[in-house]
C-alpha cells in the first residue's frame, strides 16, 4: 500500500485523486473512484442549482460508503452563478472536503473550514501555490502544462513544477497534469508530490457519463491531437484538436477577439459532446496523457492496476538499480 501525508489527511486509501470535470464529475463516477480506494469529486456546476447538487451528492452517497468530494470552480463571469448558495449545499450535504479552483479561494475558506471540511486548492504555479497555502487551505493540487483545460500562462510542465512546489510547499500537494499510469504516479511521488490528480484517463472509464464514442476517441487518439485555444488572450485551454478547435486557434491568430469565437466555445456545445458521442461537435477538454490511454477499465480496475504495478516498480525494478 502505497502511504502518504495525503492519504493520511483525507482518509483514502490511495493516493489518486479524480479531477472535478465540468460535464463528467458526476456521482456515478466520483463514488466509484472513492469505493475503489481513491478520492472521487463531483463537480458542483456541472449541476444547474444548488438543490440538484444536494440531490448529486445524496446519489452519490448511495453508491458507495467511502469519502468523497466536490469541486468548486469559480471563475468571473458577466452573470456568475450563485457561489454562495452552491458553498451552503456543499456545507449542509455534510461533506468533508472541497477542492476549490479558479479565483482566490480565500472568501470560501472561513466558512468550509468552520464546517469542519478540508480545502484542496488547485493552482498552475508555485507562486499560486504559496500564496494558498499562506491562506490556510490543507492541501494543494498542482497543474503542469500538460493537464488538460486551463494550464496557466507559464508553460512549465510537471517535471520541473512538482519539484518546484515541494521545494516551497510544507502542506500536502499533489501532481496534476499528465498523469495516467502507475509509472506517473512513481514518478510524482518521486518529484515530491504526495500523490497524483488524473482528469482524462477517469474519463475514460467504464463508470465516466460521457459517450462511448468519446472514450474510444481518447484510446484512439496520441499526445499530439490536442490544440491550445484562447493563447493570445491569455487565457490558455488544453481541449482536444478538431475542426472547431483549429478553427478557434486560426481566428485569434489573425487577431480575432473572443466575441469572433464565442459561438464556437459555447460550453452548450462541448456538452453535446459528451452526450451525444460526435467529437467534431464543440470544444472539449482531454490532455496530452491521451497518448497513454489504451483501454477503457472500470476505476477498481484502474485504480488496483496503477497502485500494484507502482509498488512493483518501486520494489523491484527501481530497488534493482541500485548496486
Amino acid at each position: 500500500m502505497l502511504q502518504t501525508r495525503f492519504t493520511e489527511m483525507f482518509g483514502v486509501e490511495h493516493p489518486i485523486v479524480q479531477g472535478g470535470m465540468q460535464w463528467v464529475g458526476r456521482a456515478e463516477l466520483a463514488a466509484a473512484v472513492s469505493q475503489a480506494g481513491g478520492l472521487g469529486l463531483i463537480t458542483a456546476l456541472t449541476q444547474p442549482t444548488p438543490e440538484a447538487l444536494v440531490k448529486e451528492i445524496a446519489r452519490a452517497r448511495e453508491l458507495t460508503d467511502k469519502p468523497f468530494g466536490v469541486n468548486l470552480t469559480i471563475l468571473p463571469a458577466i452573470t456568475p452563478p450563485p457561489y454562495d448558495e452552491y458553498r451552503q449545499a456543499i456545507v449542509e450535504s455534510g461533506i468533508k472536503v472541497v477542492e476549490t479552483a479558479g479565483s482566490n479561494p480565500a472568501p470560501h475558506l472561513p466558512t468550509f473550514h468552520g464546517a469542519g471540511i478540508k480545502v484542496i486548492h488547485k493552482c498552475t504555479s508555485v507562486r499560486h501555490a504559496v500564496k494558498a497555502q499562506n491562506l490556510g487551505v490543507d492541501a494543494v493540487s498542482i497543474d503542469g502544462f500538460e493537464c488538460a483545460g486551463h494550464p496557466g500562462e507559464d508553460d512549465v510542465p510537471g517535471l520541473v513544477l512538482i519539484p518546484a512546489a515541494a521545494d516551497q510547499l510544507t502542506i500536502p500537494f499533489i501532481a496534476s497534469g499528465g498523469f495516467g499510469d502507475s509509472r506517473g504516479l512513481v514518478a510524482a511521488l518521486a518529484l515530491g508530490a504526495d500523490g497524483v490528480n488524473m482528469g482524462t484517463r477517469f474519463m475514460c472509464t467504464v463508470e465516466s457519463p460521457i459517450h462511448e464514442d468519446i472514450k474510444r476517441a481518447i484510446v484512439e487518439a496520441d499526445e499530439l491531437a490536442t490544440e491550445l485555444i484562447f493563447r493570445p488572450l491569455r487565457n490558455t485551454a488544453r481541449v482536444a484538436s478538431n475542426s472547431v478547435s483549429r478553427d478557434v486557434v486560426g481566428i485569434l491568430e489573425r487577431g480575432g477577439q473572443f466575441p469572433d469565437v464565442q459561438e464556437l466555445v459555447a460550453g452548450s456545445r462541448g456538452r453535446k459532446v459528451y452526450e451525444d458521442g460526435d467529437p467534431e461537435a464543440g470544444i472539449w477538454s482531454v490532455g496530452l496523457v491521451q497518448g497513454l490511454i489504451h483501454d477503457i477499465p472500470t476505476c477498481e480496475e484502474l485504480i488496483s492496476r496503477m497502485v500494484s504495478e507502482a509498488e512493483e516498480l518501486i520494489g523491484k525494478r527501481l530497488a534493482s538499480l541500485i548496486s
